[in-house]
């Protein structure tokens, strides 16, 4: 099997789970494949040999990758699909840093979890994406996130008028700091922060979230994923930021955004002790109130 390997900086607190990871698969017989930075970096930092496989592009998994593990935060997990993409290749992430809705496997679990996955003791959850079409192509191939696409100032100015049509009916011109459009996944992301509900995976939706909303009654809605939604920006300022899982580009005034879910899903490793329920209880501290 081969096995793709991408990773954050290599530190002295990390370089123990990569080296656990490389024995394990060297045990198994299984091939590891690293990311050209990573390999790089360990390289020089652990006395890795040259001569490990590397992959550097989606296209390469293409060519024959089994199996693709994230070894950090959430943030590296999502790096890790702009390398997936529509590969089909199942990822498993293993969280090294905070929070981990995303990276759900812990550092000490490691061993037990190669071992379940090498027995396919496992289930793959799938999870939707969002796709931008832009007037200008901005984003080019990597028109895609996991979590979500916000529209938002770019600095202190005043607050935007973002105006929004669902499925060709007009919806709503939210005065607000900005405007966060998330999947099921990224529910738990930015747009949790900004008073956005949780989504369960596989739910066929997406949210409209508004950041700092000048209109009290103005709330976050939950709409069926197969509607597109198109989005404009119009203020004070000539340019706006629009970011895909925090990749940020600038957009003009008026200038039409297409937001759809893409055309393809990723695969997620799912074992049956971490189920989202419990994820989500056990990161957002639910029940330790004795009152709840």
């Amino acid at each position: 099997m081969n096995v793709a390997i991408y990773g954050p900086k290599i530190t002295k607190e990390n370089s123990v789970y990569f080296k656990e990871v490389l024995d394990i698969l060297a045990v198994f017989g299984w091939n590891p494949i690293l990311e050209k930075n990573l390999k790089s970096q360990m390289i020089k930092k652990m006395n890795l040999s040259d001569k490990v496989d590397e992959f550097s592009s989606h296209s390469d998994f293409h060519k024959g990758i089994d199996l693709a593990m994230s070894i950090g935060g959430d943030g590296t997990f999502i790096k890790s699909v702009g390398f997936v993409r529509d590969s089909g290749v199942p990822i498993l992430g293993v969280n090294t840093g905070r929070l981990g809705f995303l990276a759900t496997i812990s550092k000490d679990q490691i061993h037990n979890t190669m071992e379940q996955v090498k027995q396919k003791k496992f289930e793959y959850q799938k999870r939707s994406l969002l796709r931008i079409d832009t007037e200008e192509n901005l984003f080019g191939e990597d028109n895609f996130a996991l979590n979500e696409v916000t529209f938002h100032k770019k600095d202190t100015s005043s607050m935007l008028t973002v105006h929004a049509y669902l499925d060709s009916n007009y919806l709503n011109s939210y005065w607000a700091d900005g405007l966060i459009v998330a999947t099921p996944t990224g529910s738990t992301a930015y747009s949790l922060s900004c008073g956005g509900p949780i989504i369960t995976p596989g739910c066929q939706v997406h949210i409209l979230t508004p950041i700092a909303a000048h209109n009290l009654n103005v709330r976050p809605m939950v709409v069926p994923d197969h509607m597109p939604i198109k989005v404009s920006i119009e203020g004070r300022e000539r340019k706006y930021l629009i970011s895909l899982d925090g990749n940020s580009k600038n957009i003009r005034e008026g200038e039409e955004v297409l937001v759809t879910k893409a055309e393809f899903m990723i695969n997620v490793i799912k074992f049956e002790e971490n189920n989202f329920l419990d994820t989500i209880r056990n990161k957002m501290m639910w029940g330790i109130d004795k009152r709840n």
